[in-house]
């Protein structure tokens, strides 16, 4: 399978990765702690800090992984962690990845507390790579997680939210992280700055999909698959991909997502009505032309005895399609 090929040419590092997530957030407050280390053993498949060391080994001589590039794939994961905990506690989930949510196992105030912890940690450790480019492109992520989820709040059950609207939250929600991490890994990698946006780009592009099949996934997806519950975006009123495509053909799932799902059974109805259109090929379309523009922007390793881990990060756009095959 992709997802062995991609993950296994990294599967030592990222079992460093596991073993250091859990010092590197131990917190003195045993409830902080109890929250770390339960958010931790959820697992994951860890795409970001892949990519981050696919990424330095395709621009090192000989694949070396430096000590900053291995700090910098831990970061980037736990800052993605931290923005998970928030989400949860403004979407109400119960469960993430078959694993009860930190703000359901404590309460919000923990949760936010956690969230918040995990993000000052971020940024100690972030500060302490001492490269003040890498600082300024990760720390920026921060920025657009907040406003992403302001955007997102503000637009729920909007009828006259565009593509262009659901792309931009879709950015700052999950491409930014993973564009800036590429991008970041590149710096210290000290690429020519040309070959630094060209990271970038790749990272968001494989981002916006990554994402719009997330909310595919939301539609037609298992919990165990989705790592939430199914329909969670609907009921939300988050208008995804899939939704926005199908609202241009159904006048119905317009009246239940206008009348915000009153009744008990109008998830189920719309989710029929998005399964039973074509929202879902249109956004499926829409993945694979990001990752198309990310294959199309993706530099050429720095020598051929590096095509293995070039080759790996050409595989991640199968891998994130192959999520709904």
């Amino acid at each position: 399978m992709v997802t062995q090929h991609i993950f296994s040419i990294v599967e030592n590092d990222l079992n460093v990765l596991n073993s250091n997530l859990q010092s590197m957030v131990g917190a003195r407050h045993p409830i902080l702690n109890a929250a770390s280390e339960h958010l931790f053993s959820a697992g994951g498949k860890r795409l970001r800090p892949a990519l981050v060391i696919l990424i330095a080994r395709n621009t090192q001589a000989n694949y070396n992984v430096t000590p900053e590039h291995r700090r910098l794939a831990e970061i980037t994961e736990i800052i993605h962690t931290a923005s998970l905990v928030h989400d949860d506690v403004i979407d109400e989930c119960v469960t993430r990845r078959g694993v009860t949510t930190v703000h359901s196992m404590f309460n919000n105030k923990v949760a936010v507390l956690a969230g918040d912890f995990l993000f000052a940690q971020s940024s100690w450790y972030l500060a302490n790579l001492n490269n003040l480019n890498v600082v300024k492109t990760i720390s920026k992520v921060i920025t657009d997680f907040a406003e992403g989820e302001v955007r997102q709040g503000l637009v729920k059950f909007d009828l006259n939210t565009s593509m262009n609207d659901y792309l931009e939250k879709s950015f700052y929600k999950t491409a930014s992280l993973i564009a800036a991490s590429c991008q970041g890994a590149a710096m210290l990698s000290d690429l020519d700055k040309n070959i630094q946006k060209r990271y970038y780009l790749y990272g968001k592009h494989i981002g916006l999909a990554f994402q719009i099949i997330d909310d595919i996934l939301d539609v037609i997806g298992s919990n165990k698959d989705l790592g939430k519950p199914v329909g969670s975006d609907l009921k939300n009123g988050n208008l995804t991909a899939p939704i926005l495509f199908t609202l241009q053909e159904s006048y119905k799932l317009q009246k239940y997502i206008k009348n915000e799902f009153e009744n008990d059974r109008d998830i189920d109805e719309a989710v029929n009505i998005i399964c039973n259109n074509q929202g879902l090929k249109k956004a499926k379309d829409l993945a694979e032309e990001n990752i198309q523009t990310a294959l199309d922007v993706l530099p050429k390793p720095i020598s051929s005895s590096n095509d293995e881990h070039f080759h790996a990060l050409i595989l991640v756009g199968r891998y994130i399609l192959q999520q709904i095959n």
